[in-house]
């Protein structure tokens, strides 16, 4: 996962976050060495994430708890504000880490998009926390789109 160029998020069966990659770091503005392990009651204030209207997506709706819970992968678009209170709009893809055993977790890949949240949402969740929107042109590794 480390190799990925695209951001990534490894959670366990409990919806621990385990680990996430480089890429993902660069587009929440922190590194995991620097965030560590985070519980699912912590998600929420840190990354949101929000939906089209701006409001925090319920836990149990987030792509990675259905893929653990389902046991298949599961798809939103939603938008996740970084560290320095950007939003950045998403989509996120979650497949489950099964093993004889059942479901071990859950691997989430996530790519920017332009579109997906509107403005108006991505400027209330910014205002909210006292940062600007994500400039959509601009992609995490700070390159022109």
């Amino acid at each position: 996962m480390s190799a990925l160029s695209t951001p990534a998020f490894l959670v366990d069966e409990g919806g621990l976050l385990v680990f996430f990659n480089e890429a993902a770091g660069t587009l929440l503005g922190k590194g995991f060495d620097e965030v560590g392990h985070v519980g699912p009651s912590e998600w929420g204030g840190l990354f949101g994430p929000y939906d089209a209207a701006g409001e925090t997506i319920p836990y149990e709706d987030l792509p990675v708890v259905r893929a653990v819970r389902a046991g298949r992968p599961a798809h939103a678009s939603f938008g996740v504000r970084a560290f320095d209170g950007q939003v950045h709009a998403v989509e996120c893809t979650a497949f489950p880490i099964l093993t004889a055993h059942g479901s071990q977790g859950a691997i989430a890949i996530f790519w920017p998009v332009e579109e997906g949240l509107p403005t108006e949402a991505a400027a209330a969740v910014a205002a909210a926390s006292g940062a600007p929107a994500a400039d959509p042109t601009i992609d995490p590794s700070g390159a022109a789109a």
